[in-house]
């Protein structure tokens, strides 16, 4: 009958949303996770900034560090705006069903009315009983038993049926209430999330001015880095040549080398970083944050980071060296075959010049310096070609 036609749509329309449902509450469990994950980077950017910001003085490792609680800011809103979306994806599916039952509902009930007036109609001035025994034949009496049977029992389905359409309905309803109510919560998050971004960037516009004013003393400041790094360079340069030449010498270690070099290699993109927070520098050429005209070469990464965090080796090796460079601190040089790492700007010193080491093993404290900045300049390089660290950390 057509209350049969009516719960089989519903059955359908189920049976075809519910991989739409299951998409969504997968999504909605990414996205939750992906909140979480945006809101413990906001903690550990909201240290880190509160540390630079320690001090009077404004300086670029506070710029860097505002830069990147801006930026877990805005992955957060984004975050809360997908959210949001799914939601209003949701409700309009639930709204469809909703429509579909809606509708159902009112053949049903159609239906079901016809019967009963039809049944009204019929037993006006009609008994069952004379129906029944005014049979010509007793196959007849049989076959109209029957029929009052079924017409019952139809009418009875038809009832069930309403009810189940009503249950449906109004659990459908609940749901959308229960969506309603999470998206009014949503939007408020995200106005006051977005009211905390645009304070964020306003902080930013004022550091930056300040910092414009400041552009002798930070011109200074860059010279005196770039002669630091440069001494750095050259002693990380001359040590690699020398570890090249041993290795060519040395052919009975050649086995293990190229074993360590191929292991390291396999690891691209798998390697543990080297110290929590997250790169103010990038590898290569980029252009000064303040300074105009003035283009920045790095042959690593500058990860800012808090203050006392414990640097840890991203790959098993072997300190190859172990120097102080004045406004740079201690940097350690760990080879591992034809690969190097170097971790500079450490404050203490855990390993010593020949030490086998471990991947994860400690190697020292990051430096914190006068203005408050926590930073290790990270770099990766095979034999004395600079690699671009990114490309073979976790991503972060």
């Amino acid at each position: 009958m057509f209350g049969n036609k009516s719960i089989s749509s519903i059955i359908i329309l189920s049976i075809l949303l519910l991989p739409c449902i299951l998409h969504a509450q997968k999504t909605k469990n990414q996205l939750q996770k992906e909140k979480q994950e945006n809101l413990q980077k906001i903690e550990e950017a909201e240290k880190i900034l509160a540390q630079t910001q320690g001090k009077k003085n404004n300086t670029l490792g506070q710029l860097s560090a505002l830069n990147q609680r801006i930026k877990t800011q805005e992955a957060l809103v984004g975050s809360i705006r997908k959210e949001i979306g799914l939601l209003n994806e949701e409700i309009g599916e639930n709204n469809n069903i909703i429509a579909a039952l809606e509708e159902d509902l009112d053949q049903l009930k159609e239906e079901y009315a016809a019967m009963v007036y039809a049944t009204h109609k019929a037993n006006r001035g009609f008994n069952r009983l004379t129906f029944l025994f005014s049979a010509a034949s007793f196959n007849q009496f049989l076959m109209r038993l029957k029929y009052m049977e079924q017409y019952g029992e139809t009418r009875k389905k038809q009832g069930e049926q309403i009810g189940k359409v009503q249950d449906a309905l109004s659990g459908q309803i609940t749901i959308i209430q229960s969506r309603m109510s999470e998206k009014s919560i949503l939007l408020a998050e995200q106005l006051k999330e977005g009211k905390s971004l645009a304070k964020l960037r306003s902080s930013k516009t004022r550091l930056v001015a300040s910092l414009q004013k400041e552009e002798s003393k930070l011109a200074k400041d860059l010279k005196e880095r770039r002669k630091a790094v440069a001494k750095l360079e050259k002693y990380i340069n001359d040590i690699i040549r020398e570890e090249m030449a041993k290795a060519r010498l040395a052919e009975k270690s050649a086995e293990a080398s190229l074993k360590l070099s191929t292991n390291f290699a396999e690891n691209k993109s798998k390697l543990p970083w080297p110290v929590k927070g997250f790169v103010a520098q990038k590898f290569g050429r980029q252009n000064h944050p303040i300074l105009k005209r003035i283009v920045l070469e790095s042959t690593g990464i500058q990860i800012q980071t808090s203050q006392g965090e414990r640097v840890k080796s991203i790959f098993e090796g072997e300190v190859s060296m172990i120097a102080f460079v004045k406004y740079l601190g201690n940097t350690l040089l760990i080879s591992h075959g034809d690969y190097f790492t170097v971790y500079a700007g450490l404050k203490e010193v855990f390993v010593k010049k020949g030490q086998k080491i471990s991947t994860g093993q400690e190697l020292g404290t990051v430096l914190t310096n006068k203005e408050g900045v926590s930073e290790l300049k990270f770099e990766i390089r095979k034999n004395d070609k600079p690699l671009d660290p990114q490309l073979w950390l976790s991503r972060n």
